[in-house]
């Protein structure tokens, strides 16, 4: 049954999330975003808490924990609080392990995740966006051939997070046009990897474009063996991923927006007892509460087994549209100071602007 209420093992989860960001993330994210640099140290450290690796059976190196997308959902918001670039870099392993453990076979299963479950953070990501006007994730340009014993890609993605330094890339492609995936090692040949992007936001995340021609890939790499994997399903729940990600980030541009309007004083008085300023705040806060709700909804269905397509589209969709209306008014509440670099919410506002565009940095 779907609750607004987190379970006490879901409040501990959240508090030792707080904890982290806190002591990794709340301070250095300013420097992290001039500097365009994602510290190892402080992936390393989000990398033990052990959320990617939770529903991980404990002989493939996880917690063999039951999976819980809501429980996910919390974690994004979460890291997003802290920093949306570091929500997205330190949950990426979970871009191979989410789809390898509800949809690969037994055989992919032994042969990856214990390479990484491992004790050290090890990057994996996800090649699904297209460099093209109205890039659809239901009708990918880039596309998957049977050859013989292997399938060939062909093909050009982009934002493709730690593509440089990642391990193993889940690239998205059309095979008889249906969506499949498909596990590709680092240094396949006919994948050419370009030069880091130059992106508005996410200044710390690190995204390529990826060329694929005709990259040679194992049929038994293909996720879910011959017959495929639910391609809708792992879109449904990278956008709900996405979705818990959008709120973090409202949330912590609300936050910040409202304590501020507390302390300013102008004309002797603090500016939130203005109407026009409170109204802002309060339009900020339900909206806020409006994304959880409906992020935790179609992360509730996707737990119950159920379709969650329809929920997650309408999710990212709703979230994306009011993370920019949140954070812009984020950049209002502080005035000529929302645009300087000394106060974050001009970050919060450049990176929320990715939630719309981009696809597949995040999953539950």
């Amino acid at each position: 049954m779907f609750s607004l209420e987190m379970s006490k093992e879901q409040k501990m989860i959240k508090n030792e999330v707080a904890k982290l960001v806190k002591a990794v993330v709340t301070e250095n994210a300013g420097e992290m975003d001039s500097s365009g640099e994602m510290p190892h140290d402080s992936l390393q450290k989000a990398w033990e808490l052990g959320a990617s690796v939770s529903m991980v059976s404990e002989e493939l190196g996880g917690f063999g924990m039951d999976d819980s997308p809501i429980t996910t959902a919390i974690v994004l918001e979460e890291l997003a609080y802290g920093d949306m670039a570091f929500a997205i870099s330190s949950t990426l392993p979970s871009l191979l392990i989410s789809p390898l453990v509800s949809m690969g076979t037994e055989t992919q299963q032994k042969k990856y995740l214990p390479l990484i479950c491992a004790e050290n953070y090890n990057p994996c990501t996800l090649a699904i966006n297209e460099p093209h006007f109205g890039c659809d994730v239901s009708d990918m340009k880039t596309t998957a051939e049977k050859k013989g014993a292997a399938y060939l890609l062909t093909g050009t993605k982009c934002f493709v997070p730690q593509a440089e330094q990642a391990s193993h890339i889940v690239v998205a492609a059309s095979l008889d046009g249906k969506g499949n995936l498909f596990l590709v090692e680092k240094g396949a040949a006919g994948m050419t990897i370009g030069e880091r992007e130059k992106n508005l936001g996410l200044y710390s995340l690190d995204t390529y474009e990826i060329t694929l021609d005709n990259c040679e890939v194992a049929e038994e790499d293909r996720l879910g063996g011959e017959n495929g994997c639910d391609f809708d399903a792992f879109i449904a729940k990278t956008r709900i991923g996405m979705s818990a990600i959008g709120t973090g980030i409202s949330r912590a541009s609300f936050e910040f927006g409202m304590n501020y309007a507390k302390d300013r004083v102008q004309f002797g008085e603090p500016i939130v007892q203005r109407q026009s300023v409170a109204f802002m705040i309060a339009e900020m806060a339900y909206e806020v509460d409006a994304m959880r709700l409906m992020t935790w909804k179609a992360a509730s269905n996707l737990e119950a087994g159920k379709d969650a397509k329809r929920e997650a589209y309408l999710a990212k969709l709703y979230v994306g549209e009011q993370t920019m209306r949140v954070t812009d008014f984020g950049v209002q509440l502080l005035g000529g100071h929302g645009y300087i670099r000394e106060y974050p919410v001009e970050r919060y506002y450049r990176n929320g602007r990715g939630i719309s565009i981009i696809e597949g940095m995040a999953t539950v």
